[in-house]
């Protein structure tokens, strides 16, 4: 960690001019009017002030990025769309290289793919995607980042039908830690290729995604609603029946509050209810079928499953997760949702203590179990879901609140899940969540990892160490 003396060092040296003048984007430190704007983290419960913030433009800014803070022996955190929720886009007395600035996208309709830029969010890949009726997996909140979502492996409503977003990534560039500039796919450096599809950022900074798309339109999609007392036998329901549905059909189930929104039903506003997100890319008359059970189980608040373009679908929630919230995360693995985690379920759902906190159970059955647990680091495909537990609120006053809950929810559910997370879903918990969540391809990523980047210059993350280290 570096020193405050050694950061005075570096504000006061020549070579932070030097860095501006070399960088197309702006170079800030603590004295820039903007510095306390731009360093700002979506979640807002983590407060980190870089020493300096290098906002990239293109590779080249990248490249001399790198080698300024390499040269400065400054810790390095890299941003990219901004949503991490531990805050590992950003540290403390170091440099952070912003990267969203770098939001170009092209779209080659004939082959079905997009060329992404590293600062690009979601939203900007389901706009210039979604011109064309073409989509790639990933994501549920239009303002996540594409290069942290796909790094960490990327589920979303395509996920049963078409994978992970690193199921669908063909190639990417990157920037390594010695500085070099080298492009991956299956065929150039294959291992490395191998590291970033789930490895997150310890391998390099990569500036371009190449995707995969997939023809997705108009889905039919919404939300099903039950009230609370009638969760049991809808979560019960529902461990069956998804996993038995054809893949066109996603839903993910949740417990949270029904916003007071007159989209939804007046008597519903500030409920909390047992909920399915739905998504199906079959048709009108098939999807009506598919979820004519939905109208069996208990009796539901709301049904409100429609056409609307998929970009629509991803961005619904946005106006309920701003930036600048408070947010603490938990997550895990299930294979199976078993009675006695239905119990702990329903305990803690009564006890949502926000009206943004909630619990998502995401699907990853269907084509994304069909790869193989070695063929990326992604070390769970025998997985049905990954659970992730949130504690939201814009008041800092909560804070403790929304953490206590979130880890009280988790401790309760741990001993019913597989030991691992999804790695987006994260905070920053040390070594041996890491470890977990990698599971046996954890000894291959830290051989890799000591390959590309031996002195773990990019360990501002969820770090895996070099062998050795």
């Amino acid at each position: 960690m570096t020193s405050r003396a050694e950061v005075e060092s570096v504000r006061a040296t020549p070579d932070v001019a030097r860095l501006r003048g070399a960088l197309r984007g702006p170079v800030l430190t603590p004295e820039d009017p903007s510095y306390d704007e731009t360093r700002k983290l979506y979640n807002a419960m983590i407060n980190k002030r870089p020493a300096v913030i290098a906002r990239c433009r293109d590779p080249a800014d990248v490249i001399t990025a790198v080698g300024f803070g390499r040269e400065q022996n400054l810790d390095i955190a890299v941003r990219g769309g901004g949503h991490n929720g531990g805050g590992l886009g950003s540290v403390d007395n170091g440099l952070m290289i912003d990267l969203s600035l770098m939001r170009g996208i092209r779209i080659d309709p004939k082959a079905r793919t997009a060329d992404v830029a590293g600062g690009c969010q979601l939203g900007d890949l389901d706009h210039a995607a979604g011109a064309f009726g073409l989509a790639t997996p990933g994501g549920i909140v239009s303002t996540t980042g594409v290069g942290g979502l796909t790094l960490g492996g990327g589920l979303g409503h395509l996920t049963r039908k078409y994978g992970l977003s690193i199921d669908n990534l063909l190639s990417v560039d990157v920037v390594l830690p010695d500085g070099s500039f080298v492009v991956a796919d299956a065929d150039q450096n294959p291992d490395l290729f191998w590291a970033v599809r789930g490895g997150g950022g310890n391998f390099g900074i990569v500036t371009n995604f190449r995707f995969r798309l997939h023809p997705v339109g108009t889905v039919l999609a919404g939300p099903t609603f039950w009230p609370l007392d009638q969760a049991e036998e809808v979560l019960s329901w529902y461990r069956e029946f998804l996993p038995n549905a054809p893949e066109e059909l996603n839903g993910f189930f949740g417990f949270l509050t029904v916003p007071p929104l007159s989209v939804f039903p007046e008597a519903l506003h500030l409920q909390k209810v047992a909920a399915v997100v739905w998504c199906s890319l079959a048709s009108p008359a098939e999807t009506e079928r598919l979820l004519a059970p939905v109208h069996r189980v208990g009796r539901p608040g709301m049904h409100g499953v429609g056409p609307m373009p998929y970009p629509a679908l991803n961005s619904m929630l946005d106006g309920l997760y701003p930036p600048g919230h408070q947010w603490y995360w938990r997550a895990d693995f299930v294979r199976e949702i078993s009675d006695a985690a239905i119990g702990e379920h329903l305990r803690h759902a009564e006890a949502l203590p926000t009206p943004q906190s909630t619990m998502h159970l995401y699907p990853i059955d269907g084509a994304a179990s069909r790869v193989g647990a070695q063929d990326t680091p992604w070390a769970y495909r025998d997985a049905k879901w990954a659970e992730v537990i949130v504690g939201v609120d814009p008041d800092p006053r909560n804070a403790h609140r929304l953490r206590d809950w979130t880890v009280g929810y988790w401790e309760a559910l741990h001993p019913h899940s597989m030991g691992g997370a999804y790695v987006n879903f994260m905070m920053d918990e040390g070594q041996e969540r890491v470890q977990a969540t990698y599971g046996k391809n954890y000894p291959r990523l830290a051989t890799l990892k000591r390959r590309f980047d031996p002195t773990n210059l990019l360990h501002i993350n969820q770090n895996i160490r070099p062998v050795g280290k």
